[in-house]
C-alpha cells in the first residue's frame, strides 16, 4: 500500500508575515532577521515583514526576537497580492 502524497508547499509561494515589536531596532539587524524588511513606526514599534519558508523558520525567527529582549506586539500572516484571473480558459471566447 504505497500512496504518494503531494506536498501543498511544492508549488505554493512562501507565506508572508508581519511581526510588530515594541521598541525600535537598527536596520543592520535585517541580515540577522533573514532579509526581513524593517520599518520603524512613529508609535515606537518596529514592523518586520517578509517571507517565511515554514513553521520551523517562523519559530526560529521568534526565538531571535526573544533573544533581543523586545516585546512581541503581534504576529500576522499576510496574504500575498494576487492578480485575479478570469474564469475564461485558453481556447474559449468571452
Amino acid at each position: 500500500m504505497n500512496q504518494q502524497h503531494s506536498s501543498t508547499n511544492e508549488h505554493s509561494p512562501l507565506e508572508q508575515y508581519e511581526i510588530r515589536l515594541k521598541g525600535h531596532i537598527d536596520q543592520r539587524w535585517s541580515n540577522w532577521f533573514e532579509g526581513f524588511a524593517i520599518a520603524l513606526k512613529d508609535n515606537g514599534e518596529t514592523l518586520l515583514s517578509g517571507p517565511v519558508v515554514d513553521q520551523a523558520a517562523l519559530h526560529g525567527l521568534l526565538i531571535k526576537i526573544r533573544d533581543l529582549g523586545l516585546p512581541l506586539v503581534s504576529l500576522t500572516p499576510i496574504q500575498p497580492q494576487q492578480i485575479e484571473h478570469s474564469n475564461i480558459q485558453v481556447g474559449e471566447e468571452a
